[in-house]
């Protein structure tokens, strides 16, 4: 079977256009999964059931793993089958049949308003680093981009003339982003006090550099962040995907509508914002618990 894995691989990557991120993810779950196919002597697509997939599915349980994680692998090997049996490498699909595990939908963790003041507030003073820290969070709040959006901001993609960014997101899918008058400033002080003493060659087509003028890394920036918010006194744990449910959070309680927050947080499906609306409703009856006399 493992003839098949860099020909399905190549699949995901021209034919999908997917990130180099959903690409490891799904080599490591295929990997896994033919692994196991080899351990039971199933060499070739014709010799796979669909018991072989169950059972793999119930080998992932059995090691731990969360009902998410186990829906994604099986996500997995039914596209692999389904390439197979598109491709004429199978006759049959044996995942047809298998259910995804079912899982709770876990709310994402938000900040309140009060915390993202405070958090933004945290990087204080007027040295480089703390201007470029601001810079940063101001704009992860004001757009809800991925952290890996983020750090890949080249100067070209940023207009704070116009208030506006240019993402690259998943499968290199482009979208306009507003950014608002904070953010707009916090980045033109980080251009003008700030970056220029970072990027000492001058030739670093990044907008957010480290302070010995590389490349900014997500590892990075989540230590950043998680400086910040100690300094704030958040006690919540807290990641740059925080601010990203914050923003969308916050707009969707403050009015906006779902389709333009879809829109900004560039997600395909319309299903994958909606799970904001949870977070929102779940807020509402927490206050109405806690301040209404009879709740």
């Amino acid at each position: 079977m493992n003839q098949f894995l860099d020909l399905f691989l190549n699949y995901l990557l021209v034919e999908k256009g997917l990130a180099k991120n959903s690409l490891d993810s799904y080599g490591r779950d295929m990997a896994r999964y033919l692994d196991f196919l080899e351990e039971r002597g199933s060499s070739e697509p014709a010799a796979v059931r669909a018991v072989d997939v169950a059972d793999f599915l119930a080998l992932l349980k059995e090691r731990g793993l969360a009902p998410r994680s186990r829906a994604r692998a099986l996500s997995c090997v039914r596209m692999f089958h389904r390439f197979l049996l598109v491709e004429g490498y199978a006759e049959a699909n044996p995942t047809t049949i298998i259910e995804a595990p079912k899982s709770v939908a876990k709310l994402p963790q938000v900040l309140t308003g009060r915390e993202v003041e405070a958090l933004l507030a945290a990087p204080g003073s007027d040295g480089s680093q703390d201007v470029r820290d601001r810079a940063m969070l101001e704009l992860l709040y004001a757009t809800g981009l991925r952290v890996s959006e983020l750090v890949s901001l080249g100067m070209r993609d940023v207009n704070v003339t116009a208030g506006y960014l240019m993402a690259f997101g998943k499968g290199g899918k482009e979208r306009l982003v507003p950014m608002g008058e904070s953010a707009c400033a916090a980045v033109s002080r980080y251009l003008s006090d700030a970056r220029p003493a970072m990027d000492r060659s001058g030739g670093n087509s990044y907008l957010f550099l480290t302070r010995l003028g590389d490349r900014m890394t997500r590892q990075a920036f989540w230590n950043i962040i998680k400086k910040r918010a100690l300094e704030a006194g958040i006690r919540k744990t807290i990641s740059p995907h925080t601010l990203r449910h914050s923003f969308a959070t916050h707009l969707l309680e403050n009015g906006a509508d779902l389709r333009s927050v879809q829109t900004m947080l560039g997600h395909a499906d319309l299903s994958t914002t909606q799970i904001y609306t949870h977070v929102t409703r779940e807020r509402l009856k927490r206050v109405h618990e806690e301040f209404h006399p009879r709740g």
